[in-house]
């Protein structure tokens, strides 16, 4: 298994064992489907595993967020697979820091688009843009995955802006922003995955 696809299955498997979890904080201020959704999105994945074009980084990735586009539901869903589409169109391999950052880049401006929300708004760029910025200063992705930690635990000073949590307006202060955290979790276990794979 390629760098690529460890990363890919690591967020997969992150997903689906933090389920609870992530509906847990979902539910504060949202509808709580937030973990169910994205697990049972990344289970398809998993399902098709083996099937999934292999052909170049770029190609692979694009194919995993046609998955997850079409199977996650509610809003997390054309978030996430647009993501992975933009980051596997950014993709060119073989990949090193410089070009992982460009396709992170890729796919946070991909989020913006589509979900018309930017950093502050209380989303998972919250956690994401930080995590990538140190990545781009540094190769210390224990650093960057800290970095997502300390941001996504930042976002209960927020008011949420976008998705169903916006509803609630001050009442979203006070709890931390599910897809934020979720993005902070999945970048411990890759740090994990990564530094046990000697990078």
């Amino acid at each position: 298994m390629n760098r690529t696809e460890l990363v890919v299955r690591t967020i997969a498997e992150t997903a689906i064992a933090n389920e609870k979890y992530f509906g847990d904080l979902d539910a504060v201020v949202g509808d709580g489907d937030f973990g169910y959704s994205l697990a049972r999105g990344f289970e398809k994945l998993l399902d098709g595993w083996d099937d999934l074009d292999r052909t170049d980084s770029g190609t692979f990735l694009k194919r995993c967020g046609m998955t997850i586009a079409s199977r996650i539901g509610g809003t997390s869903g054309p978030l996430w697979g647009t993501a992975f589409l933009r980051a596997g169109a950014a993709a060119v391999d073989p990949l090193d820091r410089a070009r992982v950052v460009t396709m992170l880049r890729a796919a946070i401006d991909g989020i913006k688009a589509r979900g018309q929300s930017d950093l502050g708004d209380k989303t998972l760029l919250d956690a994401l843009v930080p995590f990538t910025d140190f990545l781009e200063k540094s190769d210390d992705i224990s650093g960057a995955a800290q970095a997502a930690r300390q941001a996504a635990e930042a976002t209960s000073s927020m008011v949420a802006k976008r998705g169903r949590a916006a509803y609630t307006g001050e009442r979203s202060r006070g709890s931390v922003d599910a897809g934020a955290m979720a993005v902070a979790v999945i970048a411990e276990r890759i740090s994990d995955v990564w530094q046990g794979a000697g990078s």
